[in-house]
C-alpha cells in the first residue's frame, strides 16, 4: 500500500469505457482513501426511473428527485450503492441504466444536489472520484486531474467484455453506437459537459496494461502532493 501522508483530492473525467471506474477503485485501494463513484450516484437515479418506467422528464425528475435517498458505503474495499435503503449495486450497470443516467445528469437540480453530497463526501479526508465533471465542476482544485482516453474499438471491447460477465450480450456494433450515443450526450448537455480541463494530464490507455495505468498516475499523485 502507498501512503502519502497529506490530504489530498484526485480527479478522474473522460468518456464511458476509459478505465476511470477500474483506475479510481486501484487507486482508493492502494493509497487507502475514500473512492467517491461519482456515476453510481447517476445510475442510482437512472435506475430508479428505468425500474418504474417513469418517462424521464424534467417534470418527473423534478417530482420524484426529494424522495430519493442515494447512500455510497465502502464495504471490504467495494462500494455498494443504495437507493432508499436498497442495495442497487448490482441493478445499475446496465446500457439502459447508462443511458438514463446520461439522460438525467442533464437535469440541473440533479447535478447540483449531487455535486453538493459529493464534496460533503470528501469531507476532511484524501478521496479520489471519476465521473465526467469531476475535474471541472466538482473539484476544480483538486491536487491531480486526470484525463482519460483510449481507442473507440478499444472502449467497445472493454464494455462488451464487462457486459458479458454480467449476462449480456451485445455486438461490438451495437456497444460502438451506443457509447458514440453517450460520448455525444456526455459533451454536449448543458449542464457541466465533459471537458478536458486545462490543467489536466491526458492519460491514453489503449496501450496500457491495467496495472501499468495505475503505477502511472500513482508517480504523478506523488510527485504533485511532495513538491
Amino acid at each position: 500500500m502507498d501512503k502519502i501522508d497529506k490530504k489530498y483530492i484526485i480527479a478522474i473525467d473522460g468518456f464511458a469505457a476509459t478505465g476511470k471506474s477500474f483506475l479510481a477503485k486501484e487507486l482508493a485501494k492502494r493509497l487507502n482513501i475514500l473512492y467517491i463513484d461519482t456515476g453510481a450516484m447517476y445510475r442510482a437515479l437512472g435506475y430508479f426511473f428505468v425500474s418504474n418506467n417513469i418517462s424521464l422528464t424534467d417534470e418527473n425528475i423534478e417530482k420524484y428527485l426529494d424522495t430519493l435517498d442515494i447512500k455510497l458505503e465502502y464495504v471490504n474495499l467495494e462500494v455498494k450503492v443504495y437507493l432508499n435503503n436498497e442495495d442497487i449495486t448490482d441493478k445499475i450497470r446496465t446500457e439502459e441504466v447508462s443511458m438514463a443516467a446520461s439522460d438525467v445528469s442533464k437535469n440541473k437540480n440533479v447535478r447540483q444536489r449531487l455535486v453538493k453530497m459529493q464534496r460533503e463526501m470528501a469531507g476532511k479526508e484524501s478521496v479520489v472520484l471519476e465521473g465526467r465533471d469531476t475535474t471541472s465542476v466538482v473539484f476544480p482544485n483538486a491536487d491531480l486531474k486526470i484525463y482519460l482516453v483510449a481507442s473507440p474499438d478499444v472502449r467497445a471491447l472493454r464494455r462488451q467484455k464487462d457486459l458479458e460477465k454480467k449476462g449480456q450480450i451485445l455486438s461490438i456494433e451495437e456497444i460502438k453506437a451506443s457509447l458514440q450515443k453517450r460520448d455525444l450526450q456526455d459533451s454536449t448537455r448543458k449542464e457541466s459537459p465533459l471537458i478536458k480541463v486545462e490543467d489536466a494530464i491526458e492519460v491514453d490507455t489503449t496501450n496500457l496494461s491495467k496495472s501499468e495505468t495505475v503505477e502511472f498516475v500513482i508517480n504523478l499523485l506523488k510527485e504533485r502532493v511532495t513538491l
